[in-house]
Parts: C-alpha cells; sequence; structure tokens
C-alpha cells in the first residue's frame, strides 16, 4: 500500500460483540499485548539475581530503572518515590510502543489518539484523585494561588481550570501527533524511492532511500524522546499534586 496514512488503520482480528457493542481484538490491541509480553519477558530473563556479575540486559534495565527513578525524585521529591512503580511502567509502555512501531508490517499503537489520551486522562485522574488525598479542598487553590489579589480571581481560575483539564488533551496530542507525522514521512519517502526505481530514472532513488535511512534512525530517537517527554510531563503533573505551586 502506497497510501501513507494506511499504516495506522485499526484491523480487526478476532470479531467480538458484547451487548451491540463491538469489543473485537484488534491489531492495536494485539501490538499492547505483544509489548507487555516482552518487557514481562525482558525483565523476567533479563535480570538476573542469581549471577555476580550483570548481564548486558541488566545493566541496561538497571540504567532505565536509575534514570526514570532520578527523573521523578529531581522533579517531584522523595514523596513521589511510592509513584515510582505507575510512572516506570508507563514510560516502558509508551517506548516500547513507539519502537514496537518501526519494525516492518508492525502497528504503532501510540498513533492511535484513543490510546494516548487513555494513558494521559488516566494520569489526569490520578494525579487529581493524589491532590485531593493529599491536600483536601486546599488542593483547589492550585487554581487559584494564595497572595493573589481577589479581583484577579474571574479572569485567573477559568484560565488555570481550563489548563489544567486541557493536560490529558495536549499530553497525548503530542504523542499520538509525534508518532502519526514521523512514520507517514518515512511511509512517504519510501513510496518516492520506489517510484523513481520502477521508472528509468532508478538511480535517483539513491537519494529518497538515503533519507528515508536518516528518517529512520532520527524516528527511533524521536521515539524513545517521546516516551520520555510523555515521563516528564507526568512528573510534573504529580509535582502539583504533591507540592503544589
Amino acid at each position: 500500500m502506497t497510501d501513507p496514512m494506511h499504516q495506522f488503520m485499526v484491523q480487526t482480528i478476532v470479531p467480538l460483540h458484547l451487548f451491540g457493542h463491538d469489543i473485537s481484538f484488534t491489531n492495536s490491541a494485539l501490538f499492547m499485548a505483544i509489548a507487555t509480553t516482552l518487557l514481562i519477558a525482558l525483565f523476567y530473563f533479563g535480570v538476573n539475581p542469581k549471577t555476580e556479575i550483570p548481564s548486558r540486559t541488566q545493566v541496561v534495565l538497571e540504567s532505565v530503572y536509575n534514570f526514570i527513578t532520578d527523573t521523578l525524585r529531581s522533579n517531584v521529591g522523595e514523596e513521589a518515590l511510592p509513584f515510582f512503580p505507575y510512572v516506570f511502567s508507563i514510560f516502558l509502555f509508551v517506548a516500547a510502543g513507539n519502537l514496537l512501531g518501526m519494525l516492518p508490517y508492525s502497528f504503532t499503537f501510540t498513533s492511535q489518539v484513543v490510546v494516548s489520551f487513555g494513558l494521559a486522562f488516566s494520569i489526569f485522574i490520578a494525579v487529581t484523585i493524589i491532590g485531593f488525598i493529599k491536600h483536601g479542598t486546599h488542593y483547589l487553590r492550585l487554581f487559584f494561588p494564595e497572595d493573589v489579589p481577589i479581583y484577579v480571581a474571574p479572569l485567573l481560575v477559568p484560565v488555570e481550570l481550563i489548563s489544567y483539564c486541557a493536560r490529558p488533551i495536549t499530553l497525548s496530542v503530542r504523542l499520538f501527533a509525534n508518532m502519526v507525522a514521523g512514520h507517514a514521512m518515512m511511509k512517504i519517502f519510501a513510496g518516492f524511492a520506489i517510484a523513481c526505481a520502477s521508472t528509468t530514472f532508478f538511480p535517483l532513488a539513491a537519494l529518497p532511500i538515503a533519507i528515508n535511512v536518516l528518517l529512520t534512525v532520527f524516528e527511533i530517537f524521536i521515539c524513545i524522546l517521546q516516551a520520555y517527554v510523555f515521563t516528564i510531563l507526568s512528573c510534573i503533573y504529580l509535582n502539583d499534586a504533591i507540592n503544589m505551586h
């Protein structure tokens, strides 16, 4: 298929219907299951406490573990460490979804806005619950900080409220838009290479192929970067819930 958007189509693998609702098992669900299974297997077999000298896989996994720990500690503080498993899982799941989509004939489930919004909305709900549990109704001060003149409340409160409620939207759009744009661009240049190779100007196909190789390397970097951005923004939102402004 030469259509660059065809790779983002959700296709039904096992059709299922329950009470009139379509709950079919799709390629998106399949690759989410694959990503989860691979992560579990990677940590189960990659981290072996029986060996005195850690393997390269264990060193890499421990480095990622320490990196996310330092990110959480530096952006939120020691009080946020109980939430580390949740933040760490989000980073791994998003990174796995992004990188898994780089494989030929795979599916990038993070390119689906419903998936990225689902992750972002879960973070939004979790952060809001944590904020009210820790601060009670004082958490509402997030929308109107202390020592702010009361006459600016009609302007400040709606702005802060809209900004707060827009967090899951901006967080999800940033992820899925980057994945769609990068993968579509790679498919477009691949189409250019095929088009040139099928004509008398086939030597010109080397140019889009070279560009696509560079785009592939760059897209791998973007996949990891977007997982990190998604995680660090989650940490910032968590910081608002724990420490407020």
